[in-house]
């Protein structure tokens, strides 16, 4: 799970759901015949394209945290459940998603500090070359703080 999780990535992202499900099989069968299902999650996960793009992202996001390169939550992405945070401005113009063409609001979603940071980046192996494409179109449309809905 850890090699389906580090190496493989989301360049095919559903072969940690096979390592996952291996375990669980192998805990259920048992030896001698369980050592078949760990070939084939062993296959599985030596044979599929790799890619630690999201490992790299969640470290570099972790350094930042460590470094204390966090920022304030900004406001239209608090909830505002009481008159009080109301007053305050929580969730005061936030945007949803759904409303906006292809469900990609044009808003930012990192404190002020992070705004820009990108900490992913997909490569062009397997399922991840599809995120790419996805995150080309969609990173320019938050990052547009636009106003106007199609």
């Amino acid at each position: 799970m850890i090699a389906a999780s580090e190496e493989v990535g989301m360049a095919a992202p559903q072969i940690l759901q096979v390592t996952v499900a291996a375990a669980q099989a192998v805990a259920l069968v048992g030896m001698p015949e369980a050592r078949i299902i760990l070939a084939e999650a062993t296959i599985a996960v030596a044979t599929a394209p790799k890619s630690n793009a999201s490992y790299n992202a969640i470290n570099q996001a972790l350094a930042d945290v460590d470094a204390g390169k966090i920022g304030a939550v900004p406001l239209y992405l608090r909830n505002a459940p009481t008159k009080l945070m109301k007053e305050w401005g929580n969730h005061e113009g936030y945007k949803y998603a759904h409303d906006w063409p292809g469900a990609v609001a044009p808003q930012e979603y990192m404190p002020e500090i992070l705004r820009g940071t990108e900490y992913y980046h997909p490569n062009d192996r397997g399922y991840e070359h599809e995120v790419s494409q996805r995150l080309a179109k969609i990173r320019p449309i938050l990052h547009s703080e636009g106003e106007a809905k199609e």
